[in-house]
Order: structure tokens, then sequence, then C-alpha cells
């Protein structure tokens, strides 16, 4: 399972320093059938990426995970434009959330 794991990993690194992710940067905290709870720490600055929980019984991992690129990044007129939205909210606020 661990050698599952760095293979996930391979690929990626610390979005603050830039070093890799080794078998090392992964502790697993909680083992079940079928079931990880992991905690994944830059061994090189120490920024916590926080608890994931990994559903992997039956997975055949054979390639790590591709890097792929995110949404651009906001800027200030994005918050300008949050703050606004938020500040001008009525008690009818509830009507801008999903209908399920």
């Amino acid at each position: 399972m661990e050698k599952k794991l760095k293979i996930l990993f391979d690929n990626l690194c610390c979005s603050q320093c830039k070093a890799g992710f080794d078998e090392d940067s992964i502790e697993i905290k909680r083992r079940e059938p079928g079931l990880l709870v992991t905690h994944l720490v830059c061994r090189n600055c120490g920024k916590s990426f926080g608890v994931a929980f990994l559903g992997l019984s039956g997975l055949d991992i054979k390639e790590p995970l591709e890097v792929q690129q995110g949404p651009e990044p906001i800027n200030y007129d994005d918050v300008i434009d949050a703050h606004r939205f938020i500040k001008n909210l009525d008690e009818h606020w509830q009507n801008y959330l999903p209908k399920n």
C-alpha cells in the first residue's frame, strides 16, 4: 500500500518550497480495510497539506498523478467584486444557493 501512495505523489511538489514529496512525506494516521487516513507534510519546509481519506481498495495505480493547471489566480478586482456582492446581500441571500 505504501508503494501505491508513493507512486501517487511522485510528480507532485510542495506549493511553498517546490521540494518533491517522498515516502516520508506521507504519514498514515489510520488504516482500515479499503481506507487510509493520511497526512501529507513537506519534509523540506514543514508545510502541512492536511488530512486525506483515501479509498484505495481494488485501485491499480501504475502511474503518478498528473499536475493540472487550475483556474487563473484571484486578483484584486475579483476580491472587490466579491466584497460588493456580499455587502449588497439582503434577507433573501438564500436565493443564491443552489436548489437541491
